[in-house]
Formats: structure tokens, sequence, C-alpha cells
């Protein structure tokens, strides 16, 4: 879990790390992302990235179970506000993981609860 944000969603997208062109749009869609992630009950409330040295374990804590379902959702919704796909078909189905990724995050919160 010690691994950047700000890395992993550029992976995802197929920007390597060292290239920093896009870095301003990747972080305010992953700001974005991680706001809602927070919305639906999980991580740290008012968290943001500003560079690559948050973790997930900052946003997180120290909860691994939950670390794969919050790293999909914040990169498939980045992807969906950065790069959408051209296709209404593949756009479909983006849209639909992304809403399931929220039901099973909200289920997952409600059952901290």
């Amino acid at each position: 879990m010690t691994e950047s944000i700000l890395t992993s969603v550029k992976k995802s997208l197929g920007i390597a790390e060292e290239y920093t062109q896009f870095d301003a749009d990747v972080m305010m869609h992953t700001n974005t992302a991680l706001n809602l992630t927070n919305q639906l009950g999980l991580g740290v409330d008012g968290f943001s990235i500003d560079d690559s040295s948050s973790t997930w374990e900052d946003f997180l804590g120290s909860d691994e179970s939950k670390e794969n379902l919050v790293k999909s959702y914040v990169c498939l919704k980045v992807r969906l506000l950065f790069d959408p796909p051209s296709g209404s078909s593949a756009m479909t189905a983006l849209t639909n993981l992304i809403s399931e990724l929220e039901w099973r995050m909200a289920l997952r919160s409600d059952e901290k609860q």
C-alpha cells in the first residue's frame, strides 16, 4: 500500500511515471475520484494529492482489504474523466463497472459501521 496514488493512476492510463505533461489534469481527476470515494464512506475525509508522495495507505489507512476495490474505482473513474472511450459500447461497459464498484464500496462502508 506504499505505492504512490499518482504513479498507479498514471500507470493505469498508460502514462510513464517520468512523463509529467499531464500530471495536473490527472491529479485534478484523481482528487475528484478520491472525494467521491470518501463520500461513499471509504478513505480519509478531505484528502487530496498534489504530487507523487501521497500513497494509498495515506488515503485508506492500514486496512488493505479495500485497497484493490478503491484502486480500481479511482483508476477507472479517472480514465472516464481524463480519456473516455470513443465507442458507445465501451463507454457503457466502463460506466456499468464504475457503478458496480460504487455499489460495492457503499456496501463495504455500511458493513464497517
